[in-house]
């Protein structure tokens, strides 16, 4: 991946405000554009949404036990968007993880490009009023619920039918459009990574997976993963412990769910927990009694882990709520010790060291426990980091493993194992001609006055094509349901992103 650990701060301040600064808010798109963007969410406001909904009725998440040239729903997918192309009046190209959709002379020597993933991320179907694979348009009005309706189909019908409607108006343009499929964005670069290396690219880019106004920085994806050996510290016969503690789905959410065992808890025990659980804002306890024994299960709020801050973390919490006492250092009440210790309910990694930081333009880095894998050593917690530049990897590296050491030395009877420090590099775009083009037509649309770019915590298919940022499909200062257990997509947005996408694509192909 073509990523940049360290840039000076006067770069970036150039980056983010000079280079990226909007044009006079009296620039505003051609005729032309707007017409063709009006034209589109007046003939295609129905059919975006069928199209929508047929993408989303593969399950194209991937599957470890079903190689991807063989799994018959990611197939299923690729026929759809083969026979959706040429309804539509496009070429397509199928080259195994990438596929390509094209307007214009295939041999243009110009090119615009826009850049969707077809993959999505686990779901679970129990969490959810009608299927995620079933694009539900009537339990939430207004609201398009379903795997993968913001993440990234809803942006592949959307740009589908931009292209649709440049081709009706006529709109005279001088460059090809090409819109880039991937395949498994959220499971694995690598075919794409050697994709890009041996093929010509657009020399311009736009990335559909992330926000407006326009996205050009990247925090660095990263994860500390511990395991808590089960030859631990057992409690006194009699006397409670943490026998079992579960929690998470997947690396990139923010786990809703998660669950405790606790042995030999006397009624008051019970009731300290469920004092400390009730002074926590918006999570949701059960308690079951098993005997001698009580079962804890938490309930908060799953969001993409680039966002914890629009999530409520059962993990963080559930633990919190356990902490009335230091329970023995058995597998699960270290890693209850640990998590209250260590993590505690925030996720800046306020207690993690001395390793918080934050940059003035990508924000502080976050660190949030996401997922317990039950191994045969013992259970494994995995943190999910989203970093910012301000930092190399080394140096963060350096202050991961020193607070993991201090708090083994506080804890010796807990001999941490399998210990893996993985640390992604944070990204900036540098050079991004378009983005006087994306502000005014974001601008023109939305009414807001001299947007600026921003940074997100995500980490996007831009990093590998020139020139990229990306352009939607979320509105700032929005919540971001990709990865979480309601995803949607208004209607609303999804007719607004129409209207954009149309004319930035005029004005960029022109």
């Amino acid at each position: 991946m073509q990523t940049r650990t360290t840039i000076a701060g006067l770069l970036l301040a150039l980056i983010a405000g000079t280079a990226g600064a909007a044009p006079s808010t009296a620039a505003v798109p051609g005729e032309p554009s707007v017409k063709a963007a009006k034209h589109a969410v007046t003939a295609y406001r129905d059919e975006v949404v069928d199209t929508l909904a047929k993408l989303v009725s593969y399950n194209t998440v991937a599957d470890k036990d079903i190689p991807f040239e063989r799994n018959p729903q990611h197939l299923g997918f690729k026929k759809f968007l083969k026979e959706e192309a040429a309804r539509l009046g496009f070429d397509f190209a199928d080259y195994g993880h990438v596929l390509v959709i094209g307007l214009g002379p295939q041999d243009a020597q110009e090119k615009v490009g826009m850049i969707a993933h077809g993959d999505v991320q686990p779901v679970d179907p129990s969490k959810w009023k009608k299927s995620p694979f079933e694009l539900d348009r009537t339990s939430e009005p207004g609201k398009l619920l379903a795997r993968g309706a913001e993440d990234d189909k809803g942006p592949i019908a959307t740009a589908l039918y931009a292209m649709k409607s440049l081709k009706d108006q006529q709109v005279p343009l001088s460059k090809r459009i090409e819109l880039y499929v991937y395949m498994a964005e959220e499971s694995d670069w690598e075919p794409l990574v050697a994709f890009v290396k041996s093929h010509p690219l657009p020399q311009v880019n736009i990335t559909l997976d992330a926000e407006y106004p326009a996205v050009t920085a990247e925090k660095g994806y990263g994860t500390v993963a511990v395991t808590f050996p089960k030859a631990g510290v057992d409690a006194p016969a009699g006397e409670p412990a943490v026998a079992q503690f579960s929690g998470g789905f997947f690396g990139s959410q923010i786990p809703e769910d998660a669950q405790a065992l606790v042995t030999h808890a006397s009624p008051a025990l019970e009731a300290q927990i469920r004092q400390r659980a009730a002074r926590q804002t918006g999570m949701r306890y059960t308690f079951e009694r098993k005997g001698e024994d009580l079962v804890v299960n938490a309930k908060g709020v799953s969001a993409h882990s680039s966002k914890p801050e629009d999530g409520l973390n059962a993990i963080s919490m559930l633990a919190d709520a356990l902490a009335v006492r230091t329970w023995p250092d058995s597998a699960a009440g270290a890693m209850v010790n640990f998590l209250n210790e260590m993590v505690g309910t925030g996720y800046l990694a306020e207690k993690f060291g001395n390793i918080a930081y934050r940059d003035n333009f990508m924000g502080p880095m976050t660190f949030a426990p996401t997922v317990i894998k039950q191994n045969a050593e013992g259970p494994q917690l995995a943190i999910n980091i989203r970093r910012p530049q301000g930092k190399t990897a080394q140096q963060l590296s350096n202050e991961i493993n020193a607070a993991l050491a201090q708090w083994q030395g506080a804890h010796q009877a807990v001999q941490l194992a399998d210990v893996k420090v993985q640390i992604g590099d944070p990204w900036i775009q540098q050079d991004a001609p378009q983005l006087p083009v994306l502000m005014k037509v974001f601008s023109y649309f939305t009414g807001v006055k001299d947007p600026k770019p921003v940074a997100v915590g995500g980490g996007t298919n831009s990093r590998l094509f020139p020139h990229a940022v990306s352009f939607g499909p979320a509105m700032p200062h929005t919540v971001y349901t990709g990865h979480s257990e309601h995803e949607f997509i208004t209607l609303k947005q999804l007719l607004l992103n129409l209207e954009m996408y149309t004319a930035v694509l005029a004005e960029l192909a022109q």
